[in-house]
């Protein structure tokens, strides 16, 4: 099938490989991905059409049952050009209780009835006896690739995606809302890692996805190396006349979105704690996170839930300050990886307007990290 037809695919369980940059001492999980996480389900909707439509979301579920079975969660906002919808309750509240979907500015709105349909659908008692959910629905700019005036993700896009999450591996790269992302000059998209802790500091799982769209040539660095400035001119994005590129404000410095899982038993204050950090690791890559850019994060933990019924469930707390460090150091990890491998897994894309975007191939970056050594 051509650009010129339409493809409205919802992509699950494909097996694909994560970073090659090794980052850090701990060991990723089965998949190097956020469902290593037990219980944490992702799919995609890549939405492509004719030469402008260059789009899509990504949704992530937490558990069996996230309205009945609501997990502990947190926000962090390191720049807050950006939109989060639910954000405020998940703060107030200090859990997640509806499925988070990552897709383009303009679509938010389309991706949040996605939600309540999906919801709707499957808790028949919401607005009747049951109350009403405030979906997590965060987004990133993709105009340039993307006809993003089009709106062209549905609300039953959106709900078809959430019955397909699966655990498992899942596509990479310039997919689902990562379709018409760009990083750092490169093309951008969709990333994942995961880290283990050992068994003498509890054995959990930390892992984080990512929507990348940020960042600046020249600030791009790989294992601390200034990767950008070297490749300052080659695989430049193309942009034919007569369309001019932005060159400054929101759709110029971009955006992240950042999410954390645990299975380490968490509440909210600590889970704050981990979505902070996740932003060290969006540090080690280079971005500075300039004015105009929307970086959002959220953090939630598997095993520390509140049912709707009442009460709370899941393991003891974990107090223990060695674990929570190593926690910390597992999140920073996890999140400058999954941004690697969001970069290394994105494959060229033209869209709109005849730009491309061209994929960073590890193989253009392995001499010059060999070089620097």
């Amino acid at each position: 099938m051509t650009v010129r037809h339409r493809i409205a695919t919802v992509l699950c369980f494909t097996l694909l490989g994560a970073s090659p940059v090794r980052v850090g001492s701990l060991p990723p999980g089965a998949v190097d991905g956020i469902t290593d996480v037990p219980g944490v389900r992702i799919a995609h909707v890549t939405k492509i059409e004719g030469s402008s439509v260059r789009t899509g979301a990504t949704g992530l579920i937490a558990n069996a049952d996230p309205w009945n079975d609501r997990v502990a969660a947190a926000t962090y906002d390191l720049n807050g050009n950006g939109e989060m919808t639910g954000a405020h309750w998940v703060e107030q509240s200090g859990l997640l209780e509806t499925p988070i979907v990552l897709t383009d500015t303009l679509d938010v709105g389309r991706a949040d009835d996605g939600v309540i349909d999906w919801m709707d659908a499957h808790y028949p008692g919401i607005g009747i006896r049951d109350d009403v959910p405030l979906p997590v629905v965060a987004e990133c700019d993709d105009q340039g690739l993307n006809d993003i005036r089009g709106r062209h993700v549905k609300a039953a896009d959106v709900s078809a995606m959430l019955d397909a999450a699966r655990p498992g591996n899942f596509p990479r790269g310039s997919v689902g809302a990562g379709t018409g992302m760009h990083a750092f000059g490169f093309k951008g998209g969709i990333g994942s890692a995961s880290r283990v802790l050992p068994k003498s500091l509890g054995g959990y799982t930390v892992g984080v996805l990512v929507n990348v769209n940020t960042g600046s040539r020249d600030e791009l660095l790989v294992d601390g190396v200034h990767v950008g400035e070297m490749l300052h001119d080659v695989l430049l994005p193309v942009y034919p006349k007569p369309y001019v590129p932005v060159a400054k404000g929101r759709a110029a410095d971009g955006s992240i979105i950042i999410i954390v899982a645990t299975d380490a038993p968490l509440d909210a204050l600590r889970l704050r704690d981990l979505a902070k950090r996740s932003s060290l690791g969006l540090a080690r890559v280079g971005a500075t996170s300039h004015v105009s850019s929307g970086d959002l994060m959220l953090a939630l933990s598997t095993t520390h839930r509140y049912p709707r019924a009442g009460g709370v469930a899941g393991r003891a707390l974990e107090t223990d300050e060695d674990r929570i460090d190593a926690l910390f150091g597992a999140t920073v990890d996890a999140t400058q990886a999954a941004i690697y491998d969001a970069i290394f897994s994105a494959t060229t894309v033209s869209g709109a307007y005849g730009i491309t975007l061209y994929g960073l191939p590890f193989a253009r970056v392995r001499p010059l990290l060999m070089h620097a050594r």
